[in-house]
């Protein structure tokens, strides 16, 4: 089946004001180039551009959908926190949290964005796709119930699950975040739901500087922090040796992927060297994993990556794992960052680290 792609042209439009990423513009901080957030659209939009110049986008069900409802939102977030969001936003837009900067009408494109995330998980859970992508902007990951976190104003992938649960009660989801940052929204909306695993593979220490240790107590959740600089072949001892084996003892009816590119070897928030084939080589084996486990029923929800010229390489490669006789896009960096992988000392520690959070996960 021809896998889904869901966007919307308004989702490029949203703001974050003007906000550089270490503190806010002022004082002897000058603003950035790009307009202040390395969350803007470009990354987003020359992703979009990119699978139609290829050809890609032939290959794809390209689909929107419609805003995320009040009784959605309501399922995750609090009143309280989404009615100071939506006066704020009808008030030229502002701050609520950490890091959220929003612009006028942000709560209605952020309430869109959750809108692609809900469209593409009802879509692979009612059978008309077997796997989608959705090309959420502003992301979701970091938001708490009421608390938005770095770019985060609504949790897009748990607003999209309790809406497929609304009327599937008891559908058991694992979501798996390889966003370069620990993905604590989600976990601490799932911390006590046993038919919610969450696993973040994530960058130690990054952000957020308080979350994201492995000995994190929930009922079902995972982190996997791994060291600056890890590199392609890590990334891959961690999925093989952790994350498929927790997917297979778990048994999901559906995979969600909140797909960050921001471990990408030249993203301004991260020290991390993975390439566009790093990318591809996880999204296989993710496939594989919900042919086997869910009936090959995958979402992927676009999260973070800060790279404009990166980032829809990296994109691309995962669409063509889903889109296997879609026309390539060549990683014109990929010797490049081949060159820059770790070494063998390197590499033998990150390995061990590895093996121990295995072990310490119960995977091995």
């Amino acid at each position: 089946m021809t896998p889904g792609f869901f966007w919307d042209e308004r989702c490029f439009w949203f703001s974050g004001g003007n906000y550089a990423f270490t503190m806010p513009v002022g004082g002897l901080v000058q603003p950035l180039a790009a307009g202040g957030l390395p969350e803007n659209p470009e990354t987003k939009r020359r992703f979009k551009n990119l699978i139609d110049v290829t050809g890609m986008a032939g290959n794809l069900d390209l689909r929107t959908a419609e805003t995320a409802t009040e009784e959605d939102l309501r399922r995750v977030h609090p009143e309280s926190y989404l009615s100071a969001f939506k006066a704020a936003s009808d008030d030229q837009g502002g701050e609520l949290g950490l890091r959220t900067p929003f612009g006028a009408g942000g709560y209605e494109l952020a309430a869109l964005s959750a809108g692609l995330a809900k469209g593409a998980v009802e879509a692979v859970m009612s059978g008309s796709l077997t796997t989608a992508y959705a090309l959420s902007r502003p992301p979701g990951h970091h938001c708490l119930p009421d608390f938005p976190n770095g770019f985060c104003l609504l949790a897009n992938i748990a607003i999209a699950l309790e809406a497929a649960r609304a009327t599937r009660p008891g559908l058991r989801a694992a979501v798996l975040d390889w966003d370069v940052h620990h993905g604590n929204g989600t976990e601490a909306i799932y911390a006590d739901d046993p038919d919610t695993l969450t696993i973040s593979l994530h960058q130690e220490r990054n952000y957020p500087l308080d979350t994201g240790d492995a000995e994190t107590d929930a009922k079902a959740n995972i982190n996997v922090p791994l060291p600056p600089g890890a590199g392609h072949t890590t990334y891959l001892q961690a999925m093989d040796r952790i994350v498929l084996p927790a997917l297979a003892a778990f048994k999901p009816d559906i995979l969600v992927v909140a797909c960050g590119f921001d471990a990408a070897a030249i993203d301004p928030l991260s020290r991390m060297l993975a390439t566009a084939e790093t990318f591809r080589a996880l999204t296989e084996r993710i496939k594989d994993a919900a042919d086997q486990l869910c009936q090959g029923r995958l979402v992927l929800v676009h999260e973070g990556g800060y790279s404009e010229v990166y980032v829809p390489f990296c994109g691309h490669a995962v669409l063509e794992v889903l889109a296997p006789d879609a026309p390539k896009a060549p990683d014109p960096f990929a010797a490049t960052f081949a060159a820059r992988q770790p070494g063998p000392r390197f590499e033998a520690m990150a390995e061990q680290w590895v093996d121990d959070l295995a072990t310490f996960h119960g995977t091995r």
